[in-house]
């Protein structure tokens, strides 16, 4: 058996001038205790696991914990002012998860875990944005809704938010976080700025926050009695409005299925199961894996839709929208007509099991398909693709009218196709 040595690193440690790597910025921090303070406890109290980092051997090279302690003691003995070393220390875990390089794993403070569950348990009162980070850790507008105060001031999708009330957003890895500082109290401002890519410039905005009441699904029938449903979020109720909306179109006699899952960032992972259950046959709807391949499975019943289908995707299309797409796929229960998938096909969870009010939101496993696909990185490409009509690039899919929209028009030829 391996003989692994284990190297203590006595209670606050602190450091980290890594990211500075991948993240655009700098995390520094670092303080092993004094001696006065080490000796002013007795020495077993220091060795408590909950008061000491403990690092294996083949983790750590001793050159490391040297030049560790180096900076240290710079930064406690010639930096040029004080240093508060808790905030110094929560960089330095957030330096530890950022040096993941994953987008959804990142470390909350207690007062950032604090602004987090109130924004998750809040009403919402924002500028009416639907968001993601892109590839470079950047806020992306992946929709803009209708009546918002956004839609007002010009925001488009596809562009980066920057600045929020002139604090520069660019070096926080976590897009709730961001969120969370542009909503707010009714009727008050708050300051935007955008990056729009197309223009090469920033635009500097100032919003009124108002409440923003969003109906994250909606359903039409059109020409040719094929039904239409736009599905913008999975969010906690979107399994039930799903069922009522196609009960609905079903009970006008229609003859065909389109579902919108263009710019749908995702949700929750057992509202788009059980919506993939209701259109696909009996079987495996999708499976994960943690790192020591563990697998749990989730399942459909006998209950299948029973008409021609189409499914519109594009490179917003993320997440939950990844596994109920590449579920019709697999089941060749549909056809998958738009643009490549954006490719997130991870699974989180946040613990906030820590002393200090903070908490953790981590990747914990992978998505695989019915077929064992992993999507993570590579998203779901469609059976026919179809770029957007050039004109509304960033126009949101609401807003394109179905006539001049060249993505619906060829879901809804291959449904007619299969309409007996």
């Amino acid at each position: 058996m391996k003989y692994k040595r284990t190297i203590l690193i006595s209670f606050l440690v602190v450091i980290c001038l890594a990211a500075a790597f991948f993240s655009g910025y700098f995390f520094s921090v670092i303080r092993l205790m004094s001696w006065e303070v080490f000796v002013s406890k007795p020495a077993d109290e220091w060795f408590k696991p909950q008061n000491a980092i403990f690092f294996d051997e083949d983790q750590l090279d001793p050159k490391d914990i040297a030049a560790f302690n180096h900076v240290k003691n710079i930064i406690e003995n010639e930096y040029y002012k004080e240093v508060d070393f808790r905030e110094a220390f929560s960089m330095a875990i957030k330096g530890l998860s950022a040096g993941l390089k994953d987008p959804y794993t990142v470390y909350f403070t207690p007062e950032e875990m604090k602004e987090y569950l109130e924004g998750v348990s809040g009403n919402y009162v924002g500028i009416g944005v639907s968001v993601h980070m892109d590839e470079n850790y950047l806020l992306n507008v992946a929709d803009v809704f209708a009546n918002s105060p956004a839609k007002e001031a010009g925001i488009k999708k596809n562009d980066k938010i920057i600045r929020v009330d002139d604090e520069d957003v660019t070096t926080i890895r976590d897009a709730d976080l961001i969120v969370k500082k542009i909503k707010g109290d009714p009727n008050t401002k708050v300051r935007i700025t955008i990056y729009r890519p197309d223009e090469n410039r920033q635009i500097d905005l100032e919003l009124i926050r108002r409440y923003i009441n969003i109906s994250w699904i909606s359903s039409e029938i059109l020409d040719n009695n094929i039904g239409y449903i736009h599905i913008k979020q999975f969010d906690d109720d979107i399994s039930r409005d799903f069922e009522q909306h196609l009960n609905s179109l079903m009970a006008r006699g229609i003859k065909g299925l389109v579902i919108d899952l263009r710019d749908n960032p995702g949700g929750s992972y057992y509202q788009v199961i059980r919506i993939a259950d209701r259109i696909v046959p009996k079987g495996l709807v999708v499976y994960t894996e943690d790192r020591d391949k563990n697998r749990q499975e989730q399942y459909s019943d006998e209950r299948e839709l029973e008409i021609p289908l189409a499914v519109l995707v594009n490179e917003y299309s993320a997440s939950a929208s990844e596994i109920l797409a590449a579920c019709v796929q697999d089941y060749g229960k549909g056809t998958l007509v738009g643009t490549k998938t954006f490719g997130k096909g991870l699974v989180q969870e946040i613990d906030m099991n820590f002393a200090n009010g903070g908490g953790f939101k981590y990747t914990k496993a992978r998505y695989f398909t019915p077929s064992g696909r992993s999507i993570h990185e590579e998203g779901v490409m469609p059976d026919i693709e179809v770029e957007i009509n050039e004109e509304f690039k960033t126009t949101p899919i609401e807003d394109i009218p179905h006539e001049k929209d060249a993505q619906l028009k060829v879901a809804i030829q291959e449904v007619m196709k299969k309409i007996k």
